[in-house]
């Protein structure tokens, strides 16, 4: 494997531990330090641009949102976007209220929801989140880009909500709520248009994750490294396994690389 230059971390769980909610000491550090060897470093999140949280001292180099949807540099300049089209965004939303679930829809700049049942209230919980009913959802569905919708729902409701729809598929990291992407978008493809943007391979770039959303990041990567709090599924996609988000693992990993 070549030097790595260039370093992918998903957030939740992954950079900060789901019960903290916030980054330690210790991996902010770590995270300065990697910069400060040349290691370019990327956040890689399902959460919108807006909702990315600003870690003090740490300088990213680009940040990939929506799942990879949206990709731009520590400038702002665009890298990639990839919107959900606006007829399958309208179905997956009709799908769901069939079932009962109300949807939250998300754009480059905000939010809207239509309503918020228990799973939606928790799933943004985990990022410190809340809900309000808006009152322009579906003018916003028709008149605005969507790079996402959020919607709690349990895995064998998946086809219901994606019933019909062509250009619109599920990613997920918990089990009661699912965040659904443009058709072939994804975590990998984010990874794809950042490393031709700074002209690196992807041998010379490695990516930490622990949820379902993040397998196609690190099998598109030259080292895929899970942590110790992910699930069965996850670990076994990665090519190594580090210790957990409470246990330092992105930091021991890198000392076990002799980075650090």
């Amino acid at each position: 494997m070549r030097e790595i230059q260039i370093a992918f971390f998903d957030i939740d769980g992954t950079l900060v531990d789901m019960d903290w909610k916030k980054m330690t000491e210790t991996m902010r550090q770590t995270l300065i330090t990697l910069h400060e060897k040349g290691i370019l470093l990327v956040i890689a999140t399902g959460r919108p641009p807006f909702r990315v949280p600003v870690f003090e001292g740490v300088s990213f180099d680009a940040y990939m949102t929506f799942n990879g949807s949206y990709c731009y540099d520590s400038r702002g300049i665009l890298i990639h976007s990839h919107a959900i089209p606006s007829a399958d965004a309208e179905k997956i939303v009709r799908n769901a209220a069939r079932i009962h679930h109300p949807c939250v829809a998300a754009g480059r700049d905000r939010l809207v929801c239509n309503g918020a049942d228990q799973n939606l209230i928790d799933y943004f919980a985990i990022s410190k989140q809340t809900l309000k009913k808006s009152d322009d959802f579906d003018s916003f569905l028709e008149k605005e880009e969507v790079y996402q919708i959020m919607c709690g729902c349990v895995r064998e409701e998946y086809d219901s909500v994606l019933k019909g729809v062509k250009g619109a598929e599920i990613t997920a990291w918990w089990p009661r709520a699912v965040d659904i992407i443009p058709k072939g978008s994804g975590k990998n493809i984010g990874v794809e248009k950042i490393l031709s943007f700074f002209h690196l391979s992807r041998d010379q770039a490695i990516a930490f994750g622990d949820g379902g959303n993040d397998i196609p990041m690190l099998k598109s990567v030259g080292m895929g490294v899970a942590m110790g709090n992910s699930t069965d599924e996850v670990r076994n996609a990665a090519s190594y396994v580090c210790p957990s988000v409470k246990e330092e693992g992105i930091t021991q990993f890198f000392r076990e690389l002799n980075i650090l």
